[in-house]
Order: structure tokens, then sequence, then C-alpha cells
């Protein structure tokens, strides 16, 4: 009988608390655009499962009156087996990812507070990076990819050198390589919206097939050799 390859997966971890909104929308426009280039697509809605995005000590085993160190109590709980469950799905999911897709509005130059708790919470230490696997390179991720997936309030002339907030890069530097990179994705190009609450119907239609038209090209660029 013939055998076929799998298809690739994507997680896309959505973190914008209005469905309606244009951030929203182009979440759905990559979801499609992943889907239509063969991808097999989950996606966590942080906003609407009400995910909760604060690391405490009461998730974790007791302690026994010693002092709370998260990272250590991830370790332990990966050991012993005792990852809280909400986390452990979350941990599984992007481990059986090929592509993890951040999707999110550009808020005080980083990510929403339920997103970076997400990280805070998911990479555990012990099952992405730390303990048998390494950093980086030697991750547990290592191999796989990563996008960020993001709108902007100011233009794209804002984020240029000698613009108003200087190059995009430098600051987007923390997510990519403190985030992504450390636990061994290899990030591809950012795909951005800027400003899209200062566009009208037809230019924001024009925006989200730029958006379908870029996701297409990292589908390509993520695609894992089987």
């Amino acid at each position: 009988m013939p055998t076929f390859d799998a298809a690739p997966t994507a997680l896309i971890v959505h973190a914008h608390p209005e469905p309606r909104s244009f951030n929203s929308a182009q979440m759905a426009v990559a979801a499609q655009a992943l889907r239509d280039a063969g991808y097999q697509v989950d996606v966590v809605d942080l906003y609407a499962s009400d995910w909760a995005p604060v690391l405490a000590a009461a998730e974790f085993a007791p302690l026994g009156g010693q002092v709370f160190k998260p990272q250590a109590e991830q370790m332990r709980a990966v050991r012993d087996g005792t990852l809280d469950e909400a986390v452990k799905e979350q941990v599984d999911k992007v481990l059986a990812a090929d592509l993890l897709v951040l999707s999110f509005p550009l808020w005080w130059f980083s990510l929403p507070a339920v997103l970076k708790g997400w990280v805070d919470r998911v990479f555990v230490m012990g099952a992405l990076f730390g303990g048998e696997h390494g950093f980086f390179d030697a991750a547990a991720l290592a191999g796989k990819h990563a996008v960020l997936l993001f709108t902007t309030g100011g233009s794209h002339e804002m984020f240029q050198p000698g613009g108003a907030f200087g190059p995009q890069d430098e600051f987007l530097f923390h997510i990519h390589r403190g985030m992504l990179e450390f636990v061994g994705y290899q990030v591809l190009d950012p795909v951005v919206s800027y400003g899209p609450a200062h566009l009208d119907d037809e230019a924001r239609a024009v925006a989200l097939e730029e958006v379908r038209k870029a996701v297409t090209v990292t589908a390509e660029n993520a695609r894992p050799s089987r």
C-alpha cells in the first residue's frame, strides 16, 4: 500500500479580547492560509478560553514550606508527572506543532499580558528547555519554526530607523531571542499589519490579502522535511 507523509502542523496562539477586531480577522486569514498550504491548524484563543496567565505556586504540588522557585517546581512537576493539566495540554500542543504562530496586538512594544502569561506557564523548564534539554539549538523545539503575527497602532514609517518608535527588530529581540529562540525555534520574519484602525474597509481588505500572501510564504519556509 502507498504511504503518505503526515501533514505539517501549526499551532496559533491568539491573544485579542475582541473577536470582531481586525486582529482576529487577521488570525482567521492566517489560519486559512496555513490550511490551504496543507497544514493541520490548531487555534488556542486565550481570551475566549479564559486562560489564567499567572505562574503561581498553587498550581504545583505542596512546597512543604520551601521558598517558591518557579523553574525548580516546573522541573519537579515534569519529573513527577504532576504538571498542571491545563499547562500539560498546552505543552503537548507546542511539542506536536511544526510551526508556532503567536497572534496578538502589539501593546507597549510587547505581548499582551495574557500571552506573556501563556509563555510563562507553558514554556516549562524540563519540558521545553533545561533538564535533559539544553538551550537555543539544543532545546526541545530545535528544528521547528515560530513566527509573530501582529497588528500595530502606528504606521510602518514609525517602526523604521529614524521613525518615532525606531527599528522594529530592536524591540522584538526580547521575544525572538529571549523566548522563541531560547527554546529552540528558528524564528521567521514577522507578519505585520500596520495601523489597521486608521484604514478604511477597502484598505483593510487589501491588508488582509497581504497577510494571506505573507503567511503562505511562511508556510513554505516552515515546512518540515519528513
